[in-house]
């Protein structure tokens, strides 16, 4: 059976392929020639490996709407580094809903959802190996079937492809905004406007590679919020229901933060101190909408936020 997130011609030796663009093909888009070149196997799977920054020119890391030039010498790496034995492991998940293209999990806080630098095992993916018989190949050995993320310490809702086909449906949802994905956030401070629409690029923080930032260099980051309540009490916060326009790392963390209401318990992006002696951010992912990739019949799925929450914002309207 082919894999075909590794696949590259038969003729190919060594680790990196590399080719030179003629007169001819000037111009299309990197995607695309991937594909016609034959490459790729179809332009999807070239988006992904352009997305995994393994398609260079010059050893810069390209994007899929790059038109090449004739001459270019595009260089795509047949592998990149993945942990090794990433296998099933027997750890309690709770599975939403299941069919046979698509699962969706009510993830608990604590839990990274694909294996990669210092957490080789114990994740979402080696639950998934284990609950679930299928799962799509398209993003390799280290992340089957994941389709988005939530980060180790949110909670709430993320959809799983079973195959493929699903796969690249649900990867096109996302990157056209027509998966809706809400979340509620208790932060910091009392936030005056009752909603708000936040517009700010975000990138790698330049003065810490581990974070993330509001930069004027970063990619497009759009958050929706909607304030749900207030509680004046112990120097004030406020519970906010927030939904994703794009999906950039950390964003609703970032973004947050950036308006000066860092979500509570934030280790990253709040501050020093944990609010409540949180052992991660006060954020769950509590609503997704997304279009089924067979039927193409809207699907919402809700889950209720985790008890650690509930029992928060119970002591919180107690003082109020």
């Amino acid at each position: 059976m082919i894999d075909e997130n590794n696949w590259l011609p038969d003729e190919i030796e060594g680790e990196v392929l590399q080719i030179e663009v003629t007169p001819e093909e000037a111009g299309s888009r990197l995607d695309l020639w991937l594909f016609q070149k034959g490459i790729a196997p179809s332009r999807s799977h070239g988006q992904i490996w352009i997305r995994d920054e393994r398609v260079t020119l010059h050893g810069k890391a390209l994007k899929a709407n790059y038109k090449v030039r004739s001459g270019d010498q595009i260089q795509v790496s047949k592998s990149f580094p993945q942990p090794v034995a990433i296998g099933p492991e027997d750890i309690p998940i709770s599975i939403v809903h299941e069919d046979e293209d698509v699962v969706v999990i009510n993830k608990p806080a604590g839990l990274v959802v694909h294996p990669a630098e210092g957490h080789h095992s114990g994740t979402l993916v080696n639950a998934l190996l284990y609950h679930i018989k299928d799962l799509s190949g398209i993003n390799g050995e280290i992340r089957p079937g994941i389709v988005h993320r939530i980060d180790k310490d949110t909670s709430g809702l993320l959809v799983v492809a079973k195959n493929d086909k699903a796969h690249i449906d649900l990867a096109n949802q996302v990157k056209e905004h027509r998966v809706q994905r809400d979340y509620l956030a208790l932060v910091h401070g009392i936030v005056p406007a009752e909603t708000g629409r936040i517009d700010a690029p975000i990138g790698r923080d330049p003065q810490d590679r581990q974070k993330m930032a509001v930069i004027s260099t970063g990619k497009a980051a759009v958050t929706h919020f909607v304030v749900k309540e207030r509680f004046p009490v112990d120097a004030g916060f406020s519970l906010l229901q927030c939904s994703l326009e794009t999906g950039r790392t950390h964003q609703i963390r970032v973004h947050l933060a950036y308006m000066g209401h860092p979500v509570a318990g934030d280790p990253k992006y709040g501050p020093r101190k944990s609010a409540f002696n949180l052992k991660g951010q006060a954020l769950h992912a509590w609503r997704l909408q997304f279009q089924h990739p067979r039927s193409q019949e809207m699907m919402t799925f809700e889950a209720e936020a985790p008890e650690v929450l509930l029992k928060l914002l119970g002591k919180l309207r107690q003082k109020d």
